[in-house]
């Protein structure tokens, strides 16, 4: 049988793995024809190829797979016309091929307004990679961009113009909140809000009239008469699909455009069939992935003499805008009688939840995240399989108030036919199977046997807590790794490292891993180097193996800046290095702000300005704060007996103490911690890693605290006790953290998952259940005693300075557009009721 598939993109591609897996050796001739000029590739990752990634990199499959499957491919020859009476296609290259089944996946093409002007140069579409190409080209000459589109397309756009160094870019949306069909009113403006915290300019209720310039777009004109200059447009305002052969081949279509099909994917001929955007399913265009590969399946499975029908799929999703968390699940606008809705807006931390619940509060019919999407999975599968809510169904996304998982709310409650990977539909059953009879025991060991988390990604958590639970339901010991090149948990190869001495990278590599490595493994063995030998991480040729932030000793921002924020130790800062400060801030046009740790962060640094920032600023006393390393960060104080009334000691000197001791102290991630003069904690020493607070004898000690969107309170380690004992135990609690927690693992989080909890945590810092405490308190001195600034080292070592120059495109000159200015009104005394 004779099967020709118009379209190789993602869908087109994954028909052709699914008819092959499904097929009997030889029952079908595949043919395809693409458009462009390269085999199918990854258009859900677009944006990383302005991340580095190359056109290969996102490629699904290089031609050679098709043909070692026998595929004959045709790319860069797109259909011409249809003949259904002699069932033949005509290329445009003149070729005639016949088919017994003919499988229309065109996709959809971008939606272009009819706006006077879309034409001119410097106007783009987001859809391909030679857009992106011809992108790339226009932007370093450009200053102000535009997207028109605040749909997840126009977002991505977006993040697109961004990630090019157009900082200065507005986003254009005719309906009145940014993606209307995902979240509602409030959703859309937290996320409207943190977008343009990012420096984005969002308009909303905006409809664009003219595009003006003469040869090149010089600017935009909305129907209100309102003009925004503009010397690059982006266009992504939605899709439309490609069903113009089948309009020219009679094919039945939509009013709106879209081939129509009905359950097993037939058009109205019955030997073509369409799949992905270009299908029209019950009145309905399916513009995600998921349901495309699911497409896919179901006329492969009927190709192949099974069963299988397509139903209306959810379009639930899961994306990180800019950096900022938006998901929607099931019915994220759910109403009627009966129907309630719970929803959480932080407007401090920008963070919006809502969730619908049936009339007998007994379902979850779907929601909204917006700036933390954590919880999204478990949302979905509650969502899909009909889970029964909590008793307090709020409990869902606020957690538990007694601190423990809600009853069944655990991956492991879901059904086996529970779909994990929508994308590849896979479910709990087909994962644990995979891990229990076929000893799929990792990740990459079940995307390699089930494809799941091969798509978008975003269930590769899920598919991780299974593999554990069926290997420990199996009685197997888990053996937690880093990654594919480590055959050892973080654990194993940190004492590894120290018992043979090495301080590379490449040389833990050569001894005890294989290949080159990956994004995984670098950052957690350059913090073992880090934290075991206390030396620069810029030398030894370590700095490749570093996160970016730590590679240039400074938080990387939008638009290629960085941010400095020198240390403040127990936020005690003198005038003279306040001035000083302001100075450079000044001097360097840097926006400065105050920050949760009592610290001031200086932003928009470009990479050359960095060593002479760094230079007068240790001129002054300061050195580096870390801000950019998985290290120390602050210790918080409150003005402690010095000033305050009901202080009970100077808590202003033991927090400089403790941060001067731990500065510079690499961990598994990031270290917080507080002290306070009294219980009325001013310090918030209970939401650190470690807190501090005073009492009539001493001090109490607690530990494993953790702030942020998933907040947990610090435990009491010790009571009561002076200044040198808890100097002792903290040296002890955070080198047994460092040495054993996993990568990019909070103190809480360690804690939680400790056999034991602070009971076991308390016979080893305290009474040396372990007898490793004599040894840890040696490494700590050890560390006091080598500790370097590492600001002071880069400016006074001069291989190390040449780093510290442009990227070959980075701006050459400041941005203009990082200035200060007035954010709001002051409120005036007299304003206040």
């Amino acid at each position: 049988m004779n099967i020709l598939i118009i379209g190789n993109g993602m869908v087109g591609y994954k028909f052709c793995e699914k008819l092959i897996a499904k097929a009997s050796p030889h029952q079908f001739n595949i043919t395809v024809f693409g458009e462009e000029i390269r085999p199918a590739y990854d258009r859900v990752h677009l944006s990383e190829y302005f991340a580095g990634k190359s056109a290969e990199d996102l490629t699904m499959a290089p031609a050679s797979w098709y043909a070692e499957n026998n595929i004959t491919l045709h790319l860069g020859d797109p259909i011409a016309q249809i003949n259904r009476t002699e069932k033949t296609v005509d290329s445009h290259k003149g070729l005639t091929v016949p088919y017994d089944v003919l499988v229309l996946a065109t996709g959809s093409s971008a939606f272009v307004p009819p706006i006077p002007g879309t034409e001119k140069n410097g106007v783009f579409i987001y859809r391909t990679i030679e857009d992106l190409e011809m992108m790339t080209a226009w932007a370093k000459k450009a200053k102000k961009g535009a997207v028109i589109g605040g749909g997840l397309l126009g977002l991505e756009a977006a993040k697109a113009m961004i990630d090019l160094g157009v900082t200065d870019t507005s986003v254009i949306e005719f309906a009145p909140r940014l993606m209307p069909r995902q979240i509602d009113e409030v959703g859309s403006n937290v996320l409207k809000s943190k977008l343009e915290t990012l420096g984005l300019k969002i308009l909303t209720n905006t409809n664009t009239s003219q595009i003006l310039g003469d040869d090149a777009i010089t600017g935009m004109q909305f129907a209100n008469d309102s003009k925004i200059d503009v010397d690059m447009l982006v266009i992504s305002a939605g899709i439309k699909p490609r069903d113009e052969l089948a309009k020219l081949s009679g094919l039945t279509v939509g009013q709106r455009g879209g081939i129509v099909v009905n359950e097993k994917l037939q058009t109205s001929d019955e030997n073509i069939y369409a799949i992905g955007e270009c299908a029209l399913f019950e009145g309905m265009i399916y513009g995600l992935v998921a349901p495309g590969y699911e497409m896919a399946d179901v006329v492969a499975t009927n190709l192949t003499k099974g069963e299988k029908h397509f139903s209306p799929y959810d379009m639930s999703t899961k994306l990180k805008l800019i950096g900022v968390d938006v998901a929607s699940f099931g019915d994220p606008f759910a109403n009627g009688e009966g129907i309630t809705s719970v929803a959480i807006n932080d407007t401090n931390k920008g963070v919006y939840k809502r969730i619908n619940i049936s009339a007998d509060g007994k379902t979850l019919l779907g929601g909204i995240l917006v700036g933390d999407a954590e919880q999204y999975n478990m949302l979905l599968q509650t969502v899909k399989n009909k889970v029964v809510l909590p008793p307090n169904p709020e409990d869902v996304i606020l957690g538990s108030r007694g601190g423990e998982e809600a009853a069944g709310s655990g991956i492991t409650s879901l059904p086996d036919d529970a779909l994990i990977c929508s994308c590849e539909a896979v479910t709990k059953g087909m994962i644990c199977n995979s891990v229990a009879e076929a000893g799929c025991e990792s990740v990459d060991a079940i995307k390699k046997c089930t494809k799941a988390g091969t798509g978008c990604g975003g269930c590769v958590p899920m598919i991780k807590d299974l593999v554990t639970h069926t290997m420990k339901a199996n009685g197997k010991i888990v053996h937690n790794v880093l990654c594919e090149h480590f055959n050892y948990s973080r654990q194993e190869l940190f004492d590894l490292v120290k018992i043979n001495k090495l301080k590379t990278y490449d040389e833990v590599l050569n001894m005890f891993g294989k290949g080159d490595g990956c994004e995984l493994c670098k950052p957690p063995v350059a913090s073992i180097l880090a934290s075991l030998w206390n030396e620069i991480i810029l030398k030894k040729g370590n700095d490749t193996a570093q996160d970016s932030n730590d590679r240039f000793l400074a938080n990387i921002q939008k638009g290629g800046t960085y941010s400095v924020v020198p240390r403040i130790p127990g936020g005690e800062i003198t005038p003279d290095k306040l001035i000083v400060i302001g100075q450079v801030a000044k001097k360097y046009n840097l926006y400065t702000k105050i920050t949760g740790g009592q610290r001031i962060d200086l932003f928009g640094a470009h990479l050359s300005d960095l060593p002479n920032i760094w230079e007068e600023l240790i001129d002054a006393g300061f050195e580096s704060g870390h801000a950019y390393g998985k290290s120390l960060r602050t210790v918080k104080s409150c003005v402690g007996s010095t000033w305050c009334r009901f202080g009970l000691h100077d808590s202003v000197s033991f927090a400089i103490k403790v941060e001067e001791r731990y500065r510079g102290l690499r961990s598994p991630h990031k270290l917080k911690g507080g002290v306070s003069g009294c219980i009325r904690e001013c310090a918030e020493a209970q939401s650190k890693d470690f807190g501090i607070i005073a009492t009539e004898k001493g001090w109490n000690l607690y530990v494993c605290g953790n702030g942020g969107s998933k907040p947990q309170h610090a435990l009491l380690l010790a009571t009561d006790i002076d200044e040198e004992t808890c100097i002792k135990y903290l040296d002890r609690f955070l080198m047994f953290y460092v040495k054993t927690a996993d990568p990019l693992t909070r103190t809480a989080t360690w804690l939680n998952k400790m056999e034991g909890g602070i009971a076991y945590l308390k016979t080893v810092v305290i009474d040396d259940a372990l007898g490793m405490n004599t040894q840890w308190e040696a490494d700590m001195e050890n560390h006091v005693n080598t500790y370097e600034c590492e600001w002071k080292a880069a400016i006074e070592t001069p291989e190390l300075r040449k780093r510290f120059s442009h990227f070959v495109n980075a701006p050459e000159e400041k941005d203009p557009t990082v200035k200060f200015e007035v954010m709001r009104e002051q409120v005036k005394a007299k304003d206040w009721k």
